[in-house]
């Protein structure tokens, strides 16, 4: 994703090209787009990315975004044909931050659970990374950003599978950064607490999550 931007220190053009996906759009994407940042982002539904796309349009950031379902293995190499295409092959930035779980005590869990939020939250981010590693290589300075949690770090009851998601991302964060340091590819996780998104907010209508989220 072709992006530049001026340095008023030094009066230098920097090209940077970055793909993020749509979860936390306001808070990551504009804080990019403000910068100077080209961003494509990626969801399910084509009518938010359009009506978010409008916004963005009207403040005169340079984003461009297209549906893509993260379980789909087809899926996930289309949108990564969309950006090699749109920034000429060369990627700066990928920021996985899909994510989803559905609290339940460990006993409850069924392996349609346990597929669907691994698939979501780990294999999803692992084959991106994969399919994304010639164009972070070949951007020269390429970094990869995982939104992991702190239910990858800590216990919390009701979350065993969703946390075993993060803590698989946490690991692979640190073995990209050894076997791609060569290629000058960087990886770091963040691992926040409860962080205000729609999904978030509807888990928090049941009284468990709720003391689960206060602790």
């Amino acid at each position: 994703m072709d992006t530049s931007w001026h340095d008023s220190s030094s009066d230098r053009r920097h090209t940077r090209h970055r793909v993020l996906s749509l979860i936390t759009r306001h808070a990551i994407v504009e804080e990019l787009a403000e910068f100077g940042a080209a961003v494509h982002i990626c969801a399910r539904n084509q009518e938010d990315i359009d009506k978010c796309l409008e916004e963005w349009k009207i403040k005169g950031f340079h984003i461009t975004g297209s549906a893509c379902d993260v379980l789909s293995p087809d899926q996930r190499q289309n949108i990564m044909q969309t950006v090699s295409s749109n920034f000429h092959g060369k990627l700066n930035i990928l920021i996985n931050n899909v994510g989803t779980t559905a609290p339940k005590s460990l006993i409850d869990y069924t392996l349609e659970d346990v597929t669907k939020i691994m698939g979501t939250n780990f294999e999803s981010s692992y084959h991106l990374c994969q399919l994304a590693h010639p164009l972070l290589k070949a951007s020269g300075y390429g970094s990869i950003v995982f939104i992991s949690s702190i239910a990858g770090l800590k216990a919390f009851p009701h979350s065993s599978v969703y946390a075993s998601s993060k803590g698989a991302m946490n690991q692979f964060t640190k073995n990209i950064a050894f076997e791609w340091a060569k290629d000058n590819i960087r990886a770091n996780a963040v691992a926040p607490g409860p962080v205000k998104t729609p999904l978030v907010e509807s888990l928090m209508v049941c009284v468990f999550v709720k003391r689960l989220y206060i602790l």
